[in-house]
């Protein structure tokens, strides 16, 4: 069984923020190839820093927007809740947008802004409650931000339910599935659930909120996994109500996933419900220039690589430089940033003691927020880049894809790291990687064939030093490869990033709707029960 439309939402809907970004975005052209136009992305709208990556288009759902009342040629579109028992006021204007996100496939998007509910927080929190239990009296931060913005996207998503089966009249009414994506979109499962339980819906968590939070606290979180209970590591680590909605729209959807096997033992402990199936992240080839465009891009890549590290750095710049990254969120531990420094220490004191001929290392630290002086140890150079590499940062002016292309190798020691987008994104772009066995794509990598372009690094809770000294060793290898181990290499890590390819991984994916659709059509034959907590 497999949806006629699809509903998907994301906070990184025409926002790049993280990997989500990467994982939706590199998806939609598989997506759109099985359902063209009949995939929808729902995001919120940030006005100019989305139409980086939106383009609106006026003509779409022109009928649907004047059935509703808004104005095909403006943001004035108020899309009603149509069941009297919803709280909100259902005469607010929910300002829309609709246009092509600008990805491989180009999908439809849908944009709106949830200023107008903020007055209903408290109405909106307290149906949560009553008839979800969910703990939302200890929010803060992006909390509320998330909720209502997911709870108006599933208002907008019954509105537009209802439009288009409006045309099947007398007929069988098409298959609809919601895809949430992390904690953020929950209140949208929880609000279709509610009032328009005809969709079915699809939860996927891509990192618990609590094993990031204990990872990230300085706790060890492999070594006593099985004693952690998720809602008491929630009340020590103020994390109640993030994991509360997330515990919840794991437990409410009609299929829950998750993207690997290590992500789906956290699920089972930590949330206390099994993921239904795993669906790993691909990655879509388009993305990635071919032949002589693929040169002309990596040689753009280094002069520019190269022209910054001796700005920053002084000096000259050896046109064989081996020229590395890591890139990645500020989180020191989890993505590994502390073992990445203390390596780079080591590797300096490797070249330093080698009897072999030295070659330079500029390393590249791609860090948001990370922005410290460059620095100099031997013949090893760390320079600093604290942006947002989306072509318009004031150093490059360049994408992170267009600069990735010119790296020789990338480290990505994650500590935590449900799949590691950025290793697999490294690899497709024939880039050799450094990765962990802590992270999803690391430990799926290490049980592929091709060896050479990944090196995967058994990492646990005490084995740190021993760690930052394999990947010491690791880049003292990378460095003194001559030009054909080189190539042999990049080829391997292009093989394994194409077996990740969405052509592969999509199967998943039609699995997680089978699942989602066919629990839908069982539990709306059955009566309604809302009253109690859902032990699916």
């Amino acid at each position: 069984m497999q949806p006629d439309y699809i509903f998907e939402t994301s906070w990184e809907v025409c926002n790049r923020v993280g990997g989500i970004y990467a994982v939706l975005s590199t998806r939609a052209a598989s997506m759109q190839a099985e359902h063209p136009d009949k995939v929808f992305f729902f995001g919120p709208d940030f006005g100019a820093h989305s139409d980086i990556y939106f383009k609106e288009d006026k003509s779409l759902l022109k009928d649907w927007l004047l059935e509703i009342g808004g104005k095909p040629s403006s943001a004035e579109a108020a899309p009603p809740v149509s069941r009297e028992d919803a709280p909100g006021d259902r005469s607010l204007e929910i300002p829309i947008r609709i246009g092509r996100w600008q990805v491989p496939g180009e999908p439809i998007a849908i944009l709106l802004k949830f200023d107008a509910m903020w007055p209903q927080k408290n109405s909106i929190y307290a149906w949560a409650w009553n008839k979800f239990q969910v703990q939302s009296h200890a929010a803060y931060g992006d909390y509320d931000e998330s909720c209502l913005f997911s709870y108006t996207a599933g208002m907008v998503m019954e509105s537009l339910y209802n439009y288009l089966t409006g045309h099947y009249r007398g007929a069988s009414k098409p298959k609809f599935c919601m895809h949430a994506n992390e904690w953020q979109t929950a209140f949208s499962i929880f609000y279709l659930e509610d009032h328009c339980p005809e969709i079915a819906t699809l939860f996927t968590t891509h990192a618990t909120g609590i094993g990031r939070s204990i990872a990230g606290n300085g706790k060890p979180l492999y070594d006593y996994f099985e004693g952690y209970n998720g809602d008491q590591m929630a009340a020590e680590l103020n994390m109640v109500s993030k994991h509360s909605v997330e515990k919840q729209a794991a437990r409410w959807a009609d299929c829950f996933t998750t993207v690997s096997y290590i992500t789906a033992r956290e699920c089972k402990q930590l949330l206390d419900k099994p993921v239904d199936i795993e669906t790993p992240n691909g990655f879509e080839p388009t993305f990635v220039p071919k032949g002589k465009e693929f040169d002309i891009k990596r040689e753009k890549a280094r002069t520019a690589l190269r022209k910054v590290a001796r700005e920053k750095l002084g000096g000259v710049v050896p046109e064989n430089a081996l020229l590395l990254c890591i890139s990645g969120r500020l989180e020191w531990k989890n993505k590994g940033i502390d073992a990445f420094a203390v390596a780079l220490d080591k590797l300096a004191q490797k070249i330093y003691h080698s009897t072999q001929p030295e070659r330079e290392v500029i390393a590249f630290v791609m860090i948001p927020y990370l922005d410290r002086a460059p620095s100099r140890k031997g013949k090893v150079s760390a320079v600093f880049v604290p942006y947002y590499l989306d072509g318009h940062d004031p150093l490059f002016g360049m994408s992170y894809y267009d600069l990735l292309i010119g790296m020789d190798v990338t480290v990505f020691p994650s500590y935590y790291e449900p799949w590691g987008y950025t290793p697999l994104e490294s690899c497709a772009f024939h880039v050799p990687t450094i990765t962990t066995s802590l992270a999803g794509y690391g430990e799926w990598a290490a049980r592929q064939k091709e060896q050479g372009g990944v090196v995967v690094i058994d990492r646990n809770d005490s084995n740190f030093g021993e760690v930052t000294e394999r990947i010491a060793d690791a880049l003292f290898r990378f460095s003194h490869l001559n030009a054909e181990e080189t190539e042999k290499a990049r080829k391997a890590a292009a093989a394994v990033a194409k077996k990740a390819d969405w052509k592969h991984f999509f199967k998943y994916y039609r699995e997680a709707y089978s699942i989602a659709l066919t629990k839908a059509a069982a539990r709306n034959l059955k009566p309604k029960k809302t009253t109690k907590r859902n032990t699916k």
